[in-house]
């Protein structure tokens, strides 16, 4: 018998390919900008709006996660703000004295909290050390609002208001010292 003219691969029933997930678990991805939340799903699948309950949950997630990275900006500001003033007073390197006492000077300098100063340390390598740190925290701080520009293109008015409001919460409550003219980049 010759099965070559039939096509079972149409014929067969694919609902179920993918898991048990059924149409309770898709997520719509909207390229216009849209009002709707049937469907909605920000950044992840696991974040999906399935009630007004869930909406009203995540959009004050949204808020949070927002002004969450305004205190994120502003303790990195503050934190370099510490970083020039410990860095313009780490001591030059010195040869070492024939007395062995030591003078105040020197034990404030040994004693010093910041990046673990010892006599030894000098200018250049606390600023290498603090380097690597400031580093470290602009990598956090881009993908922080790599992630939170993703939440914004889902294109949905609630979550983009959401993620303004946030904005704006962290700026009043962390952002007392930036300008107001700061850029809206990304980062």
């Amino acid at each position: 018998m010759d099965h070559s003219s039939h096509d079972h691969h149409h014929m067969m029933d694919h609902s179920s390919h993918g898991g048990d997930m059924g149409d309770s678990h898709k997520c719509n991805m909207n390229m216009l900008f849209t009002w709707d939340t049937s469907n909605l799903c920000i950044v992840f699948r696991q974040w999906h709006i399935t009630s007004n309950l869930s909406l009203v949950v995540s959009l004050a997630a949204v808020v949070a996660l927002c002004a969450g990275y305004e205190a994120l900006r502003e303790g990195i500001r503050r934190y370099e703000a510490m970083l020039s003033k410990r860095v313009d007073t780490a001591p030059l390197p010195r040869s070492p004295s024939p007395s062995p006492r030591h003078s105040e000077e020197d034990t404030a300098t040994e004693t010093a909290p910041f990046l673990a100063l010892h006599a030894g340390q000098n200018r250049a390598q606390v600023t290498r050390r603090a380097h690597v740190t400031k580093a470290a925290l602009y990598g956090i701080q881009n993908f922080y609002a790599f992630m939170i520009m993703l939440i914004f293109m889902t294109y949905n008015g609630w979550v983009m208001i959401a993620v303004s409001v946030g904005a704006g919460l962290g700026y009043l409550v962390f952002g007392g010292n930036t300008p107001i003219t700061k850029e809206t980049a990304c980062h």
